[in-house]
């Protein structure tokens, strides 16, 4: 009989806002960094919905809505696909994405007029904001945290050396 037990997977905190064309951009890292890994690294989607996109703080909590219904990261994609959109048109589109990947439209209608997700959204962002988030995306990984809010050259990259830090310290 062995002792050992399957190593805690590796968190990875994407701090993120869903009307953030460079959110979207990062989507590609995080796509490649799964396929590295797999389920050896939990990627958390945090959200950090910025002022400045007027419709972030709605889609942060219809991502919310979309977690509890089972499609968090369908949904997160779906809508980081079509920001310029979103910044058009507004939560009429949040609904069209959950209708699109067969959620309840009507409880995510529900869901943002009642506002049950808020405290989930302004936790997450007040965490960031402790920690020292101050745009989209920023990545914490180890302890580390890293901004590519202003430019994501060389994060993926660097991701990995910290997390293959990581798995080789629990080895």
């Amino acid at each position: 009989m062995s002792d050992s037990t399957p190593a805690a997977p590796v968190v990875l905190d994407v701090w993120c806002e869903l009307q953030c064309p460079d959110c979207h951009h990062a989507l590609t890292d995080v796509h490649a960094l799964r396929a590295r890994y797999g389920d050896r690294l939990d990627v958390r989607l945090r959200h950090f919905p910025l002022e400045k996109h007027k419709h972030a703080y709605a889609a942060a909590q219809a991502a919310e809505e979309a977690a509890e219904q089972g499609k968090d990261w369908p949904y997160i994609e779906a809508v980081l696909a079509r920001t310029d959109e979103l910044s058009r048109t507004g939560e009429p589109l949040l609904i069209e994405v959950a209708r699109e990947l067969g959620l309840d439209a009507e409880e995510f209608d529900t869901a943002l007029i009642d506002g049950r997700h808020m405290l989930m959204v302004d936790a997450d962002q007040a965490e960031g904001k402790a920690i020292g988030v101050t745009g989209t995306p920023t990545y914490v990984i180890g302890g580390e945290t890293l901004d590519g809010s202003r430019n994501q050259d060389g994060l993926r990259e660097r991701i990995e050396e910290i997390a293959d830090r990581l798995f080789a310290e629990q080895a």
